[in-house]
This record gives structure tokens, C-alpha cells and sequence, in this order.
């Protein structure tokens, strides 16, 4: 992950969630508390939108499937990519029993006595280890959400030190799953190179060894979730993201289309999948990343496990050029993803902002 920040980054008290449910189950802080703009239409009440059904791709008729089922789900996958920026894989090949084990030994850290999860602290203005990242002021609106994050490709990007002790087989159990997990990865980037009428190697050979992280994030109930943000609004830098959400949850992730917040429907077994600021950048907008936020509930708590998979830090990046010509002018410039990951760790969540890091600004000529 991209170096800890040279200034030091004052953030002021930030109250652990969980510890704020057991103790003042009925408080919520004011750093906690959403301006009225940018709270949630909940699914409590008659005017809430209706959760979505966002795109299906099986992926077992990409990898297994005859000429014509092949043909038919690159076309289902283009489609999700470009119209949604998000999409439900199925059939993923990746052991249900993997994904439980993950689920239940995430489940287990969170559980665990705050003072044992303080032994992996995530220092302010960083992203790895156990609190709350992208915090970078003392006033900043705080998200309803504890996080656990962990470095795990290329082998520099680790701390050993935030690998955990407890629970056990936690520390291995990752490994394997983060393992899994890059290969579905580099499969999909394979099929959806196809879906844009490229050669199916072209984003694993520009990638060199491609960066993975990994973080769980888990909302405890809240006795407001009307005024709060399980987390804020934002687009992934990554090229990939990959969401598994825990079994038994509550709707929490929310997606911006066409300009409305909109619940998604999670499938069970299924993983959530979506199209990164990267992939925007290499297709000229083409695919775009879609902004996202959760949610928090009232009665019930969520668990979901993330992970972010992107190019090598020294790659360059920029729009290709099978993607720009006279009808579809360059969008954004190029620059070094190294460069680009460090922006994105050292600014809020703010929507899409981050991307502005990379597009080329059109003069007013007015």
C-alpha cells in the first residue's frame, strides 16, 4: 500500500462503534451525525426506492460454458460494465466453505475485546490495520463502521505486524481466500478485454504484478440510521473490486444510478463486482466507475469483505488507444498509479473526486 503520510494527520476522538453500541446503545456523536443532504432514504419507509436487481453474470458459461453460451455472457458482462458499472458474478468457482470460513473468522476478529483489536491499530492517515481510514481532519464526518485492512500482493505492501494473532487460522484463512480471489480477478479482466474487443492477456501483461488488498467492514446496528453512513459515498481507484457480503445481513450498499440512491439485492453465494476508477481511466469512460455507499440498520448488523485489486504501483496508465478517436476525444491524461493509489488514500471519500486527479480539465473558452 501506498507510504504513510510525511506530515502528521490530527483526526481528533474517534468513538469505536461497536464499543459506542454496548455502552450508549441510544447515543449517536455528532461527528457521526450526516448533514441533511447527504443522509439516507431508508428502506423503512413507504417512499424508499425498492432494492435493485443489478446485472447477473454466470460465471461458470465465461469459463465452461459452448461458443454460443460464451458469446451470449461476454454480451450479458459488456452490457453490466457499461450501463451499470457493477454486476452479481455467480458460479465464480471460488469453495462456498472458503467463503464461509472467511465470513465467520472476519466475524470472530470483530467480536473480539477492543483492546485486542487495538494491537493493530491503523495509524491515522493510513489504510491498513484495525479502525477507521480516510479520516484526515479533526472535524470530518465519521463513518458508522468499523474496518480491518490488510495489504496482501505484491509481499512489500504487507505489515506483518497488523496480521493477527486471533482468531485462529485467521492470518491463513486470508491468504487462501486473497488467493481465490486473484484468480477470479484476473479471469474476469481476461473476459471483459474480450467483451471490449481486446486480446483477453492485455490488462494482466499491463498490470505487471498487480497490487491486492483486502478489507472487512462491519456496521453494528444503530438506534439512528437515519442520520448516519455506514460509509460515505465514493468510487473504488481500483480496477476490480470484489464484495462479498455476509450471509443474513441486512441490505446495506447503496449505488448511485441515474442520480438516485438504490439499494442492492444481494444474491446468496454470489460475489459483487465492480468496475474501478482504472478500468474508467484505460477505456476513456467507456466502462465507468459508479459511485457507492452503505447503510446502517436499526436492529440488525452487516459484515462485508472487500477486495481491491489494481495495477503495479510503477505501471503508467492512461486512456488506450483503441478508445479514443475523433468522435471520443482523450479524457484523462496519463500518469503513474503509484502516484494515483497515494491521492486516493490521503483524501476523504468524496463521491468521484479522486478522479479528478486524472482528467484532463476542458478549458472555458466563454
Amino acid at each position: 500500500m501506498p507510504p504513510v503520510p510525511i506530515s502528521p494527520v490530527r483526526v481528533g476522538h474517534i468513538d469505536d462503534v461497536q464499543e459506542l453500541r454496548k455502552t450508549k446503545p441510544r447515543t449517536i456523536p455528532e461527528r457521526f451525525i450526516r448533514d441533511m443532504m447527504e443522509r439516507p432514504t431508508l428502506t423503512t419507509t413507504p417512499l424508499s426506492p425498492t432494492p435493485c436487481h443489478m446485472p447477473i453474470v454466470d460465471f461458470s458459461k465465461l469459463s465452461k460454458g459452448n461458443e454460443e453460451e460464451v458469446l451470449v455472457e461476454l454480451f450479458h458482462l459488456a452490457t453490466a460494465c457499461e450501463n451499470w458499472g457493477f454486476f452479481q458474478v455467480i458460479n465464480h468457482e471460488v469453495d462456498l466453505n472458503l467463503l464461509e470460513s472467511i465470513e465467520n473468522l472476519s466475524r470472530e476478529f470483530f467480536m473480539l475485546p477492543l483492546e485486542e483489536k487495538q494491537k493493530y491499530p491503523m495509524a491515522p492517515g493510513t489504510v491498513q490495520g484495525y479502525g477507521q481510514a480516510f479520516v484526515f481532519s479533526e472535524d470530518q464526518k465519521l463513518d458508522w463502521c468499523n474496518m480491518f485492512a490488510l495489504g496482501i500482493e505484491p509481499q512489500y505492501v504487507r505489515n506483518p505486524n497488523l496480521w493477527p494473532k486471533r482468531p485462529e487460522r485467521f492470518s491463513e484463512t486470508v491468504e487462501v481466500y486473497s488467493g481465490e480471489i486473484r484468480k477470479l480477478c484476473y479471469n474476469l479482466l481476461s473476459y471483459i478485454a474480450l467483451g471490449l474487443g481486446l486480446k483477453g492477456d492485455v490488462f494482466e501483461k499491463m498490470f505487471g504484478v498487480s497490487v491486492q488488498a483486502i478489507r472487512m467492514n462491519y456496521y453494528p446496528p444503530c438506534s439512528r440510521p437515519d442520520l448516519v453512513l455506514g460509509l460515505s459515498p465514493h468510487s473504488d481507484g481500483s480496477a476490480l473490486t470484489v464484495l462479498q457480503q455476509a450471509k443474513g445481513g441486512p441490505v446495506g450498499l447503496q449505488i448511485l444510478k441515474d442520480n438516485t440512491w438504490v439499494p442492492v439485492q444481494p444474491i446468496p453465494n454470489a460475489l459483487v463486482i465492480n468496475i474501478g476508477d482504472t478500468i474508467e481511466v484505460l477505456t476513456n469512460g467507456k466502462y465507468r466507475s459508479v459511485e457507492h455507499r452503505a447503510v446502517a440498520h436499526e436492529e440488525k448488523d452487516r459484515l462485508s469483505i472487500v477486495t481491491f485489486f489494481a495495477p503495479s504501483y510503477e505501471v503508467e496508465l492512461g486512456p488506450m488507444p483503441e478508445f479514443v478517436d475523433e468522435n471520443h476525444p482523450c479524457n484523462y491524461r496519463r500518469y503513474n498509479h503509484g502516484e494515483y493509489s497515494k491521492h486516493y488514500v490521503t483524501n476523504k471519500l468524496q463521491g468521484k473526486k479522486t478522479l479528478d486527479f486524472a482528467k484532463i480539465q476542458t478549458k472555458n473558452t466563454n
